[in-house]
Formats: C-alpha cells, sequence, structure tokens
C-alpha cells in the first residue's frame, strides 16, 4: 500500500480517537472511566475507537429529543395521567411521603389508588395470564419484550393475537432487535401481514440505526384497553416453562396489574413506541378502578434517555431509606461503588440486608464477578444467598414492610445506566405482605455464602473474578 495512503488513515484514525475523547471528556461520569478510555483512545486508537462506537456512549440522546416538552401530544398525555382523579402525590403513609415523593420524580409519574397486583411465580402462572388477558381484550393489545422467541410460547402469543386481529382489536407490538436477535422475520411479517403494527427499539430510520449496542430495552409488558398491565421478569420464551429435561428450571416473578397504574405502564409503552415509530396512537386515558383492592402503586420507568441516572438513584433511594429489612433479588449482582457503599452502610446501621442471586447463572461472567463482592459483604454483614434449584432471573425488592418493587432492573450496571427498565413499586400492607412471604420462600431454597466461599479458593479463581469484575461496566 502506498505510504501516502497509510498515513491518511492513521491521521484520519487519530482524528476518530480525538472526536472520541472530545466526547468522553463532556460527558463523562466517572474520572475512572473517562481515563481509561483516553488511555485506550490515544495509545490503541484501531481497537479503541471501533469499541467506543459500539460501547462508550451513555446517553441515548434521540430518545431524549423524542420525549422533549416540544411534542405536545406526549406531554399532553403525561399532564393528564398526572391530573386524573385516582393519581395520588404522597401515599398514604406519610412517614415515608419524602422518600415516595423521589421516586415520583424520578419516574415522571404519580402514584395512582385503586390497584390491584397479582404475583405471578413461574412461568406457567404468567403465560396462562398473559393469554388470558389478550384473549379478552376488545379494543387493543400493547406489548413490549425484550426478548420474543419463535418457539411454543412466541406461536401461542402470535396465535393469538392473529386472532384478535381478526376480531378487530388492534395489536401494537414492540421488541428490542439486540434481545430478539434471533426472532424469525417471518414471525414479525406474519404479525404484520394480519394487521399488527410492529416495531423494533433500534431501526426504522438513520437515527436510529445499531451502531450503538450498548442501549438495550430490557422492559417486558403488556397492556390490554388500559384497564389490565403485566410487568416484571419474564421474556417470551419457553425456557421459563422449565419444560426442557436438559435445562435448569427458571424461576421468575411477573405482576398483574387491574387498575389505573395499568395506564402508568401505557405511558412508558407510548414513549417507547413514539421513539420506535414516530407515532402515537390513540388510547384509552380513563382510568378504572379494580373491584379486587385499593392499592397505590407507581410505575417507575428507568433508562438512558432520563435526565437523571434514574436507574442508580431508585436503588440507592431504597437502600438510604431502609430502616430494619432490605432484601433484593437479582440474577446479576455487579454493584458500582455507590451502590456497594450504600449496602454496606444500611447493613452496618442495623438493617438486614439480604440479596438473594442465582447458584447456577446464564452468564459465567457474571456469577464469577459477584464472587469478588463476598469479602466486602461479609464485613459489613450484607447476607449474600445462592438460589439452589436453577436459575433465578427475578428483580424484586422488598424495603421493610412500606413498600416492594417487581420489574426489569438488575442490580448491574447495565441496568443502572444503559438499560431502559421499568418497574412497579407498591406501597400496599397486603403485597408486602406477599413478596415477603415469596422471598422466603425462595430464602429457603437458597444457601448462604460467606467470605471463605471466596477466600478458600484457588489464587487462579480469585484473580479471575477480580479481573472479571473490572469488565463490570460493560457486563
Amino acid at each position: 500500500m502506498d505510504p501516502a495512503w497509510i498515513a491518511y488513515v492513521v491521521g484520519a484514525l487519530y482524528l476518530l480517537a480525538a472526536a472520541c475523547i472530545y466526547r468522553i471528556l463532556l460527558s463523562y461520569r466517572t474520572s475512572q472511566g473517562a481515563i481509561a478510555w483516553i488511555l485506550a483512545l490515544i495509545g490503541l486508537p484501531y481497537i479503541a475507537v471501533p469499541f467506543f462506537l459500539l460501547f462508550g456512549r451513555n446517553r441515548f440522546g434521540g430518545y431524549l429529543k423524542a420525549r422533549r416538552p416540544g411534542d405536545r401530544t406526549l406531554t399532553g398525555v403525561h399532564s393528564h395521567f398526572g391530573q386524573q382523579d385516582t393519581a395520588i402525590d404522597i401515599p398514604g403513609q406519610s412517614k415515608a411521603s419524602d422518600e415516595l415523593q423521589v421516586l415520583c420524580k424520578l419516574g415522571r409519574q404519580p402514584f395512582t389508588s385503586g390497584n390491584y397486583c397479582t404475583l405471578l411465580q413461574d412461568g406457567t402462572d404468567t403465560f396462562e395470564a398473559l393469554f388470558e388477558a389478550m384473549e379478552s381484550a376488545r379494543h387493543y393489545i400493547l406489548l413490549e419484550f425484550y426478548i420474543v422467541r419463535s418457539d411454543k410460547v412466541g406461536q401461542r402469543i402470535k396465535s393469538i393475537l392473529k386472532r384478535k386481529l381478526a376480531q378487530g382489536v388492534q395489536v401494537w407490538f414492540l421488541y428490542d432487535d439486540i434481545g430478539s436477535v434471533w426472532l424469525p422475520r417471518k414471525y414479525l411479517k406474519e404479525l404484520a401481514a394480519a394487521g399488527a403494527h410492529v416495531a423494533s427499539f433500534g431501526d426504522g430510520n438513520l437515527r436510529r440505526m445499531r451502531l450503538q449496542i450498548n442501549f438495550r430495552n430490557h422492559r417486558k409488558l403488556l397492556v390490554c384497553d388500559g384497564d389490565i398491565g403485566f410487568v416484571g421478569g419474564i421474556n417470551l420464551g419457553d425456557e421459563y416453562l422449565g419444560a426442557d429435561q436438559n435445562e435448569e428450571p427458571w424461576r421468575d416473578t411477573h405482576c398483574r396489574i387491574e387498575g389505573p397504574a395499568a395506564q402508568g405502564l401505557q405511558l412508558a409503552w407510548l414513549e417507547d413506541w413514539n421513539w420506535a415509530s414516530d407515532h402515537l396512537p390513540e388510547l384509552n386515558w380513563e382510568p378504572v378502578t379494580s373491584s379486587g383492592g385499593d392499592e397505590e402503586v407507581l410505575i417507575l420507568p428507568t433508562g438512558p434517555a432520563d435526565p437523571y441516572e434514574t436507574g442508580s438513584l431508585f436503588f440507592l433511594n431504597c437502600i438510604n431509606n431502609a430502616r430494619h429489612r432490605l432484601w433484593i433479588a437479582s440474577p446479576y449482582f455487579v454493584p458500582d461503588f455507590q451502590i456497594l457503599n450504600a449496602l454496606q452502610l444500611a447493613a452496618l446501621r442495623g438493617v438486614d440486608v439480604r440479596i438473594l442471586i442465582p447458584e447456577k447463572s446464564d452468564s459465567k461472567l457474571i456469577g464469577l464477578a459477584a464472587y469478588s463482592y463476598l469479602v466486602q459483604a461479609s464485613r459489613a454483614d450484607i447476607s449474600i444467598y445462592r438460589y439452589q434449584p436453577g436459575f433465578m432471573h427475578q428483580k424484586t425488592l422488598l424495603v421493610d414492610d412500606r413498600y416492594a418493587a417487581v420489574g426489569t432492573a438488575n442490580l448491574d450496571n447495565r441496568s443502572m445506566r444503559l438499560n431502559f427498565e421499568i418497574t412497579a413499586v407498591n406501597t400496599s400492607k397486603g403485597f408486602v405482605q406477599r413478596v415477603e412471604k415469596m422471598l422466603s420462600r425462595d430464602l429457603d431454597n437458597c444457601r448462604l455464602m460467606t467470605e471463605s466461599d471466596y477466600q478458600d479458593r484457588s489464587i487462579l479463581f480469585r484473580l479471575t473474578c477480580r479481573a472479571i469484575r473490572l469488565m463490570g461496566p460493560l457486563l
């Protein structure tokens, strides 16, 4: 190759590296991460530049622009939802009102009254409830899932949707193109041919092209007619049924919401659909209270388009305000220093801190990284439990006897800062008791880890765990 061309290529590469460094200096979150990226871009630009383009950005700017107040329709929907009769800014527990007010501001939604939430504690019950809700829909069905598979569950979903479309029910189907990368195009074409509105969270025009694979829509929700909603950890796939004898059974939690909070899910879906399709469908915004209960529920969407790091702030708010109990179930435990320090402080002030993680993980790297936190956790009396009978995938949180949450967010950097997540927070005493009972059963199927689980292993194992922990921001 002509040396002049080599000089041009190298020069262009360093110009790109300089542009990346400029972006880092304007938007970095931590000095450690910024320094690591800058050194890599200077020393190994031919490797670091492509990696930065794929993994380096920490804001989803296009989505942020799409939801700005200039969009009067979307802003009007937000305003209407916040002013409905069932909207409450301060839940009934006055002693916790400031703490819960923070959650309202993070989620840009109010608590709503008149709800009833049903805990769904495995894939079979969840899918049956999903199928029943879709079969009963009269006007429209909104779906948004990170992973959709074309297996038995996926085919059942498609069959129901096609039948409902033939009955005149409208269907909007939103999926993440990273999580559903193996979903056949034929599946989507069949739904579209039957009349469904189909969109992926990432394509559609140039501003959404996937040069950035870091940002993923990890939400899993369903809304029928604006009256019934579902949120939790379960995607659309057979693995949640545990039918395959060769695979570990999955333990997960989903939540069925009947009442005005279903429209909180609907509002989060609408923002995502607006981003993916540049279209705002007309939906039902007249709340109907549940006949089964009067629970106060907040829907808390979090993601990289928010003005704050809402995922991190949600967990920090919960941890810092826990008084006597904090139980968190998450399949992935790779906390950053802020979360780990907050957990340590909670335990040191006498809070019963229990972290439930799986013994058998679907990510070997994350499973190994979790060992590296044992020493710091054990010395502060943080109890880390590993769930034994299969893979635990639930994302559940219990704070004292005051509120519980079920959603899609994990205790890792991706959920804190990079993924679009969504969580339902419930202050009802009855719901809190149901979550406590559920997690107590899970704890009975766990083993308590100790410092020796890490310290007594080989030096190679410990070095491996610590090395993987360094990759925490990318896991």
